[in-house]
């Protein structure tokens, strides 16, 4: 793979991931909402290109991932109004899913978080409701489609550093679920290199495995 798309280019998980695939050698779009982002886009070494996801139409969508080989959804609504979670997190990634196919796009990596799922347990007056429903949706469907896909489900998000060290799929019951943001892009740019990732859901956290044996297939 040469060409990978980013949607949802100007989070945290996603500049850090364009500038490590950047230094690969990699082509890499990613596209923003806001032109305003491009500057800090550019600054990895990728490539802006402005896409209100939100309201793009499948067809919109697939023109844009034209002649990518990969394509990486790391957007996400930020919480607030369910309407724009359920528009952006459920909707809008389902198109997604829909225009990489129409587009020839085979790859299709998935940001979610650890525990999504339709069994979230997150009751429906809590404010992050909205978004294990979205989540939840949109990881089923992409699931059921005929793309190559991979799912990461990282633990909750820090700003801590990207060791690359991590435990995948871990079975205590700890609650600790810390995942940096940088070892979430290190995974992500993992699993584009390893097509035996394919089809599986990754739950994972900061801890002591280098990554490249975490993601090993368990046999």
């Amino acid at each position: 793979m040469t060409r990978i798309a980013i949607i949802g280019g100007h989070g945290k998980v996603a500049l850090e991931l364009s500038r490590i695939l950047a230094e690969e050698g990699l082509d890499v779009t990613s596209f923003v909402r806001n032109p305003d982002h491009g500057a800090e886009v550019v600054a990895t070494g990728a490539t802006p290109v402005v896409l209100d996801i939100e309201h793009s139409t499948t067809a919109d969508i697939a023109e844009a991932l034209r002649n990518h080989d990969a394509v990486v959804w790391s957007a996400g609504a930020g919480g607030g109004s369910p309407d724009r979670t359920y528009a952006v997190d459920r909707d809008a990634a389902i198109r997604s899913m829909d225009a990489a196919a129409e587009a020839g796009v085979g790859r299709y990596i998935m940001v979610s978080y650890f525990g999504a799922g339709p069994d979230h347990g997150v009751p429906a007056d809590n404010g992050f409701f909205a978004y294990a429903e979205a989540k939840a949706a949109a990881d089923e469907y992409l699931r059921g489609t005929g793309l190559a896909w991979t799912i990461l489900g990282p633990g909750a998000l820090t700003d801590g550093p990207g060791n690359g060290l991590i435990d995948v799929d871990p079975a205590d019951d700890s609650g600790n679920r810390e995942t940096a943001r940088a070892n979430v892009a290190l995974v992500a740019a993992a699993v584009l290199g390893l097509p035996s990732t394919a089809g599986r859901t990754i739950e994972f956290r900061d801890g002591e495995l280098p990554i490249a044996a975490a993601l090993e297939p368990v046999r």
